[in-house]
């Protein structure tokens, strides 16, 4: 318990430093051209090292992590250790750098509030394996896991800020007259990617949560449009200045996606309070697909680029159409007795979602110039954006099944449905109601201690003796 106590008190002091040095960072503007974000030299071996070190720490191994966190595996602490270590050795060479030098900007900044977080969950995570549980620290154990739960779950999306920030600094990008088109872009890729890995989410593990909350998935949705369609009403454009470029084609969108989104909530239910499902989440998709294709552009590089998202976000809503009706016929999953069932053309609205995303946010203006300059074609950046986005498909469609493995194993002595292993028990399929609970104990078991827990599991197992009967 001491050695330990010392190695958090170590750990704490170490982060703390890190957080110190980050503040007191240096900028050499000296060797920064007048007008410039970054000096004309190439990044170096040492800067390109630390970004391929943070991209393992926090594009990989923290989300791998994170899901092995939530289903309560052994590799939990050890591979977070890993991440942490990976990413106090890349910030250090962060600041060691030589060839390009950057100017005052945003990925520094906010590189001190991931620092912190990652302090804090190291921290937390200490103080969890203490397994300190008597007196205060039974009364507050409860809120510290659920803290580390927060944190951790939060962390991905702080990393993916923090990635974005990288990519713009390192370039340059994003200042001045660009800012206002670079956040339009950055935002909204982020969001399509964003959409399309809770879609995947739903389609392979959140059926039976969307079971339980009585909702068809149109009506989260359409919630979701309607909200982000009254915000792009009133920011995209300058209120009180001239209307310039495309500041009345964005407000439009921005109309069109809560008028759907309210017919869409609406539409989401039956009579008699029944889920069902609608068509206007996808309608819209299309639509703003269809009215991207057809923005005016600087560059050809970029017309091509925009107008090859406008047909990926068209074909994302039109297969979405498609699955609804004819698919699944109105139904939210193809097999009422088994949730999990899904068919291989499920799998296109989501990933068409995640490359949407990347190509808007590889559609900026500094973008299309740079690559212009650079005789790059639009087939070959299109397919690398492609490509990418194939890359993050195969890593969230891996940590769901990661996580569908630990919380629903399937039993490899179990009969077999088709020539495929079913998920069964004891020769008997698994209900609705037996999986809700059994995801029900994985979220009540990081709230206990071990003790605790194997005394839940003992019961869980007696129980189960009792209710399911031998082949």
């Amino acid at each position: 318990m001491l050695a330990m106590s010392r190695v958090a008190g170590a750990g704490l002091a170490a982060l703390l430093y890190i957080a110190k040095k980050a503040a007191a960072h240096e900028y050499h503007d000296d060797e920064i051209p007048e007008g410039q974000a970054v000096s004309a030299k190439p990044i170096d071996s040492i800067l390109w090292i630390h970004i391929l070190i943070q991209i393992l720490a926090f594009g990989i191994v923290f989300p791998t992590g994170m899901v092995l966190g939530i289903v309560r595996s052994r590799w939990h602490v050890p591979l977070q250790t890993l991440g942490a270590i990976l990413a106090i050795v890349g910030y250090f060479l962060g600041h060691a750098h030589g060839g390009r030098q950057f100017a005052h900007n945003i990925h520094a900044s906010f590189a001190t509030w991931l620092m912190l977080m990652l302090i804090a969950q190291v921290v937390i995570g200490i103080y969890l394996k203490l397994h300190l549980e008597k007196g205060l620290h039974a009364r507050i154990r409860r809120w510290v896991v659920m803290t580390h739960g927060v944190i951790g779950k939060a962390m991905p999306v702080v990393s993916w800020v923090q990635m974005l920030f990288g990519g713009i600094t390192a370039l340059g990008f994003c200042r001045g007259d660009h800012l206002g088109q670079c956040l339009a872009h950055f935002i909204m890729g982020s969001a399509f990617i964003g959409y399309g890995i809770i879609l995947t989410i739903l389609l392979l593990v959140g059926q039976l949560w969307l079971k339980r909350t009585g909702r068809s998935q149109e009506f989260f949705d359409s919630l979701l449009i309607a909200a982000w369609g009254c915000v792009n009403t009133f920011t995209e454009h300058r209120w009180g200045r001239p209307w310039v470029k495309n500041d009345l084609q964005h407000t439009s969108m921005g109309i069109v996606w809560w008028c759907a989104g309210l017919l869409g909530v609406w539409l989401s239910k039956k009579r008699d309070g029944r889920p069902k499902r609608n068509l206007f989440p996808a309608l819209v998709i299309m639509l703003t697909g269809w009215g991207m294709s057809a923005h005016p552009q600087s560059f050809e590089l970029s017309t091509h680029v925009h107008s090859v998202f406008g047909y990926t976000l068209m074909a994302a809503g039109a297969v979405r159409i498609v699955e609804i009706s004819f698919v699944l016929r109105d139904r939210n999953v193809l097999d009422e007795g088994d949730v999990e069932e899904t068919s291989s053309f499920q799998y296109l609205t989501p990933f068409l979602l995640y490359t949407s995303g990347f190509l808007f946010m590889g559609a900026t203006e500094e973008q299309m110039a740079l690559l212009a300059g650079a005789h790059v074609t639009h087939v070959s950046y299109i397919l690398l954006l492609f490509s990418i986005s194939f890359l993050l498909f195969l890593f969230v469609t891996m940590l769901l099944h990661i996580y569908a493995s630990y919380v629903w194993p399937i039993d490899p002595a179990a009969p077999k449905m088709n020539g495929a292993a079913g998920p069964r028990l004891n020769g008997h399929v698994r209900g609705d109601s037996q999986r809700l609970r059994d995801a029900e104990e994985f979220e009540l078991e990081g709230l206990m201690s071990e003790d605790e827990g194997g005394e839940a599991a003992e019961g869980g197992t007696a129980t189960m003796k009792e209710n399911v009967t031998p082949a």
